[in-house]
Parts: structure tokens; C-alpha cells; sequence
């Protein structure tokens, strides 16, 4: 599975289980707080129903006063009415009234007319200056059929003459809590779904900037020219991209360093066989013009072995740093003229790169070939010398040398041109970038693998 994913999988387990709680916690509390609101309301009518009924009870006129003639009339209302979607269509409310030994004188069912409800909790308490409050199951077999009673004592001065209980039952309530919980659970629901997709889009986000990286990391092994990745809203990602950039620009110089040994090797090898070829003649008895001859191509060998010293001397003393991008390219042409071609350009670049300079080689494929950029830091050319540098015995002052012949540009333009390519040499802030530009190769020409 990829990380991505892992990443997805383990927010949306933790989402769900955090959701699942928070139903559980909100339902197991929506019920208690719809009881305990309706016991308030019920404690509140209890206590005015006493007082309404406390001067014909004093009076002991209960039968032919204005509460029981009250409580029919209620008791037989129909209020058709729809509160918050739920349809009513009869009074729920129970009124009951006990005198001080708790038989009932008052029942707006009546049902309980004449009966003993002392042992109940709601007359029992109130009878002796207690809260009373009771929930009694009206049916033992449903388990929701539970009824709540409220009491409120009935006093004259301070001695209690009589309890007025007040009930209701809970199913009245169960629409309203249904209610409610299917409407958190739509609202959970599309919280959890739009959880989801930010969880999704997340995960795409962070997946996408991994392959993005994974795809960077595999064009460094494979030697290509991916451009670095850049992440503004994630800086550990950024983080990681600028370390694979370095390590990018580490293994470019090493290659660099390895392919340089290479030509090196390869540029040594020529003269120092020349030399033995010439000295191990020299042994025989050869006739004077051919020890002239082979003494002269001794000296010239060893003229051409102390250049290449010297440049690396050169190039060791001034601590050019190089740093190339060189994918693996063909080119048709002569492959001895394009390496002095080239020679000379990374020459006139060194020559002119300050101390602790960089010098930059980019080879990137262009409709039709191949085009090789090379730059460096050191000081831009005059103005009034760009239109000149490639004209023959034209040469500036090098900074830390002697004023060349000012023939290597003129020569590799030359080259370049019977190649079929195009050559230029512009001001590129920080320095001064040559751009060289050859065809590729096919099947007509030979190749020459020059930049390998």
C-alpha cells in the first residue's frame, strides 16, 4: 500500500472512531436534557396549579370550584397543533390533587378518585416537606412507556393540606428526540464527508509532491535533467528537495571529475607513447636527419604534456568549481575538430572565471540536436567587443594571463560552421555564457560522441 494511502486509511479509521464517540455522547445526552427540561417546565405548573386550587381547598369547595371544572375542560381539548414537525392532536398532561393523608380528590383522568397515592414518591415526599418527583413505567412490558411526575404541596399558612401532581408521559417526548438524532446524524454525516474529502485531497496533495520527488530522485540516477521541485506550502518537502538538489549537484561534479580523469588519461596517453616510441628508436644507430627528426618530435611531445599540465595547474591554483548537467549525447561530425572546438571554449571560460569561480555546463536537446551552454561568473565583455570576439587575431586582456593570439574563438566558429551548427556568445548575469549548438546524429553521418 502506498504512504499516501496508509496516511488516508489511518485518518479516516481515527475520524470514524472520533465521530462514532461523538454520536454516542450526544444521544446518551439528548434524552436526560429533554427529561430534565420537561421535569422543570412540570415543577413550574405543579406549583402554579396549587396555588390556583389552594382557596377552594381551604374552602372545601373541590367539587363545584374552578379547578375541577378547569381540568375537564382541558382534558377534553384538541389543541391541532404541530410542534417543530410533530403532529398533536390531545392534551398529555395529568393533573391529580391528594389532601394531607394522600387519598385523591382530583383526577383530570379520572381514574384515581378516591384512591390511597401516599406511598408513592411524589405524595410521600411532598407530604413531608420534600422535592417530589417520581418515573413510573405505565406499561412493565414497554420499557419507553415511562410517565413523569412532578408534585408541589398545597399549603395553609405553613401546614400542607394536599399534594397536586403533575405528569407526563415520556413517549410525548420520543418524536422530539428522534427528531433530533436523525438530524445529528445528517449532521454528522456531512461533516464526516466533507472530513473525508479533505482527508482525500490531503492525501493527493502529499502524494502527488512524493512522486514528484521520486520522480526528481530517479532522474538523478538516471543522469537526466529534471528540474529541482519546489514545495512553498510544505517546508519539510521543500526541505527534502533542496537536500536531493545538493546531492544532485555532488554526483554532477563527481561525474564531472570522473570524465575529466577519463579525457585526461586519454589526452595523456597519445604524447607519453610518442615519447617511448621515440625514445626507444633513439637507441639504434639512426642516421643524423632522423634523430633531428625524432628529437624534434620529442620536444614537440613534451611541449604538448607541459600545456596540459599547466592547465591543471591552473585550474587546481584558482579553484574553479565545475558544475555540469551532461546527459548522454551523439552528434554527427569530426570528433577530433569538436573536442578542440570545445577545448578552446572551456579555455577562454577559465581564463576568464575569477578565483573560486564556478563554471557551468548545461547540454540539453533542441529541435534538430543538441545545445551546450557553458557560463561562467567572471567579468561581463565590453560592449564594443561582443561584435568582434570571433574575428581572427581579436583577443582581450586575460585577467590572470597573458593576451591570447585570438585565434580559438575564430577557429571554433569554423568548425562549428562546417558542422552545420551555430555558435554565440552573450553577457549572462553573473558572467559571460556561450551558447553552442550542433545536429544531432543520424543515419547519413558518422558519429562522434564528444560530450560523453
Amino acid at each position: 500500500m502506498r504512504f499516501s494511502w496508509r496516511i488516508f486509511a489511518g485518518y479516516f479509521l481515527l475520524l470514524g472512531l472520533l465521530a462514532a464517540y461523538v454520536v454516542s455522547v450526544v444521544r446518551d445526552e439528548i434524552k436526560p436534557a429533554m427529561r430534565r427540561s420537561a421535569e422543570a417546565v412540570l415543577l413550574d405548573t405543579a406549583n402554579l396549579l396549587a396555588e390556583m386550587v389552594q382557596p377552594d381547598m381551604v374552602a372545601g369547595r373541590l367539587d363545584d370550584g374552578r379547578l375541577a371544572a378547569t381540568l375537564q375542560r382541558f382534558a377534553a381539548r384538541q389543541p391541532q397543533a404541530e410542534v417543530w414537525g410533530v403532529r398533536q392532536d390531545h392534551t398529555q398532561l395529568r393533573v391529580y390533587l391528594t389532601d394531607a393523608r394522600g387519598v385523591v380528590l382530583l383526577d383530570s383522568a379520572g381514574q384515581a378518585v378516591g384512591q390511597d397515592y401516599s406511598r408513592w414518591r411524589d405524595v410521600a415526599l411532598t407530604l413531608r416537606g420534600q422535592y417530589g418527583a417520581r418515573s413510573t413505567l405505565a406499561d412493565a412490558a414497554n420499557p419507553l412507556s415511562t410517565v413523569m411526575y412532578v408534585a408541589a404541596p398545597v399549603r395553609d399558612g405553613q401546614r400542607i393540606i394536599g399534594v397536586l401532581t403533575v405528569s407526563r408521559p415520556n413517549l410525548a417526548m420520543q418524536p422530539h428526540i428522534e427528531r433530533s438524532e436523525a438530524k445529528l446524524g445528517r449532521l454528522i454525516g456531512v461533516v464526516l464527508l466533507a472530513a473525508l474529502l479533505l482527508g482525500a485531497l490531503f492525501s493527493w496533495w502529499l502524494s502527488r509532491g512524493i512522486t514528484r520527488l521520486t520522480r526528481f530522485a530517479d532522474s538523478v540516477s538516471a543522469g537526466g535533467s529534471e528540474p529541482l521541485p519546489h514545495f512553498a506550502a510544505n517546508r519539510e518537502l521543500d526541505t527534502l528537495a533542496q537536500a536531493l538538489g545538493r546531492m544532485r549537484s555532488e554526483l554532477d561534479g563527481k561525474a564531472y571529475v570522473e570524465h575529466y580523469v577519463h579525457d585526461l588519461t586519454h589526452e595523456l596517453k597519445s604524447p607519453l607513447a610518442g615519447l617511448r616510441a621515440s625514445a626507444e628508436l633513439l637507441q639504434d644507430d639512426l642516421p643524423p636527419a632522423d634523430r633531428a627528426r625524432f628529437l624534434q618530435h620529442i620536444d614537440s611531445e613534451s611541449v604538448r604534456l607541459q600545456q596540459i599540465v599547466d592547465h591543471l595547474l591552473q585550474l587546481g591554483a584558482r579553484r574553479v568549481t565545475p558544475a555540469a548537467t551532461l546527459p548522454q549525447a551523439t552528434v554527427a561530425g569530426d570528433a577530433f575538430l569538436l573536442r578542440q572546438a570545445l577545448r578552446n571554449i572551456l579555455q577562454n571560460a577559465i581564463d576568464f572565471t575569477a578565483d573560486h569561480g564556478a563554471i557551468t555546463l548545461q547540454l540539453q536537446p533542441v529541435a534538430g540536436g543538441w545545445q551546450l551552454q557553458i557560463a561562467n561568473d567572471g567579468p561581463p565583455v565590453p560592449d564594443y567587443a561582443l561584435p568582434r570576439l570571433f574575428e581572427r587575431f581579436y583577443s582581450l586582456p586575460r585577467p590572470h594571463g597573458p593576451k591570447s593570439s585570438g585565434l580559438g574563438l575564430a577557429l571554433t566558429r569554423t568548425i562549428v560552421q562546417l558542422h552545420g551548427g551555430d555558435i554565440r556568445l552573450a553577457n549572462q548575469p553573473p558572467g559571460v555564457c556561450v551558447t553552442l549548438q550542433l545536429p544531432a546524429a543520424d543515419a547519413a553521418n558518422p558519429l562522434a560522441r564528444v560530450l560523453a
